[in-house]
């Protein structure tokens, strides 16, 4: 009896899981005055902060109002944020000067500029050392800065392209190679490559999520798979099929979802029903160009930035595959909650 009361409780629990993610809808957008291009966006849970990169600027939303309260300004592109809460301190990465910001969480006022490698795109606090890590783009490396003095401890090579890394705050820092479709996973106190890893049949990998708990890894690639990998052994457990364009990727641990952010304009919403078991519960409709996000897991509120598009320029040789440019006024952060 105890067992099939067992088993009717997983059953249960399951079944909320998949009507919570099928219930997930846009509840909300956050307008926002400039028109300058976006990349990563950051959730501050702890303070019900949002911080999003808006080219020159970083934008500070409360999330209880979903209104922006404050601006961080003075740069030239930036592409991510991370927040050290422990230390006070803010870290934003500036592609365009080749330079991480270090700001003050409560004043907001700009403390440090740090010169790193080049075109500083993916950013990360790592608290288990201490130290603040710029995965720069162009030049193939990563910037370690102490996240107390602002002082470089030192640089680590990789073997391809950064982009977005995590942390399992115990010794792990990991990062994908997109132009390899690998994951290095890092010593951030050593400042060295422990081992790199493909995850074949992934392609072009850009966002990275972590499951603490489970030690799993999400990475969302351009093939439109979503490789779960052992964040100990590096083995590839399964893929799971996603949107097309994804940038981001994010874990809920109180929910046991997964999400990928896709540019295609899908929130492709996965459910974790074991550390080897996944399954697509729902491809939500955003907007297209929604393909970096962040999320809250004290609310379990996705954050989508996005635009309206126009047509895109012309190709040229300098430029093959450009852009649609962004119709003026339009830049907004999507709110995707559960019901």
């Amino acid at each position: 009896m105890r067992n099939l009361l067992l088993i009717a409780g997983c059953v249960l629990f399951a079944y909320s899981l998949a009507l919570n993610a099928q219930r997930y809808a846009i509840s909300g957008r956050i307008p926002f005055e400039s028109d300058n291009g976006w990349d990563y966006l950051t959730t501050d849970s702890a303070n019900g902060l949002l911080y999003v990169s808006h080219g020159t600027e970083v934008d500070v939303v409360d999330l209880a109002a979903e209104k922006p309260i404050a601006k961080i300004v003075g740069m030239k592109r930036i592409h991510g944020i991370a927040v050290a809460n422990d230390l006070n301190r803010g870290f934003i990465s500036d592609g365009g000067d080749d330079a991480v910001v270090i700001f003050d969480l409560k004043s907001r006022a700009v403390l440090q500029k740090v010169q790193v490698g080049k075109n500083p795109d993916g950013i990360l606090y790592d608290p288990y050392s201490k130290r603040v890590f710029a995965f720069n783009g162009r030049s193939n490396d990563v910037t370690a800065i102490d996240a107390t003095s602002g002082k470089v401890a030192g640089t680590i090579g990789l073997d391809g392209k950064p982009e977005f890394p995590v942390t399992d705050g115990k010794g792990n820092v990991y990062v994908n190679i997109e132009d390899k479709s690998e994951i290095a996973q890092i010593d951030p106190q050593a400042l060295k490559v422990k081992k790199t890893w493909p995850i074949s049949p992934c392609e072009e990998p850009s966002g990275l999520a972590i499951d603490l708990e489970a030690r799993r890894l999400f990475s969302v690639c351009s093939n439109n798979k979503m490789a779960v990998v052992n964040a100990d052994s590096g083995q590839v457990i399964s893929t799971v099929s996603i949107g097309n364009g994804p940038d981001a990727a994010a874990y809920d641990p109180g929910s046991k979802l997964v999400f990928s952010s896709n540019g295609e304009g899908t929130l492709t919403i996965v459910q974790q029903e074991g550390p080897d078991k996944y399954t697509v519960l729902a491809n939500l409709p955003t907007e297209r160009s929604a393909r970096t996000m962040a999320l809250d897991t004290k609310t379990h509120r996705v954050y989508l930035s996005a635009a309206q598009l126009g047509p895109a320029a012309e190709a040229t040789a300098d430029n093959p595959h450009p852009r649609p440019k962004m119709v003026p006024g339009s830049f907004h952060v999507l709110v995707v909650s559960p019901h």
